[in-house]
């Protein structure tokens, strides 16, 4: 991981800014997303940014929204390829979970692609593979956990 690496909650235009620029890098180019499929209802200006700076350059995000009055749903988890497996989804996503556990929510919540189940079962979150979603893009699988 770097040293110079910061977790920011993106609270204004240029940490949005940042956010979507991951997504866009790392997302809708590599898997030809069109960006009204990779920034959809969700991305309002009410929904919550973490992202990772690596000097001056965003590296990942996740977006936070509330599912429910108990359930924050954690999503969009992007890190840019190069990278990648240096921990930096993890403290993305702790960052994200503690964010909502101080805005009062009792549970994250994920709609995890099939080969990254392992990821977030490796931080606490079960999954319910009787909630299969079909995505435009991708087949997903609902993952909770208390926090």
């Amino acid at each position: 991981m770097q040293d110079i690496m910061e977790i920011h909650r993106a609270t204004t235009t240029a940490g949005r800014a940042g956010a979507y620029y991951v997504r866009i890098q790392a997302m809708a180019r590599k898997h030809q997303i069109p960006l009204n499929v990779e920034f959809d209802e969700h991305d309002t200006p009410d929904t919550k940014y973490i992202v990772a700076v690596d000097d001056f350059l965003p590296i990942a995000t996740c977006r936070l929204y509330p599912e429910d009055d108990d359930r924050m749903m954690l999503g969009r988890v992007v890190v840019l390829p190069e990278y990648r497996h240096q921990g930096i989804g993890t403290l993305v996503v702790r960052e994200a979970e503690a964010w909502a556990k101080e805005l009062g929510f009792t549970k994250a919540v994920v709609e995890s692609r099939d080969n990254k189940i392992p990821f977030y079962e490796s931080m606490g979150y079960v999954a319910n593979l009787d909630r299969k979603i079909e995505g435009e893009t991708f087949t997903c699988f609902r993952m909770e956990k208390n926090l």
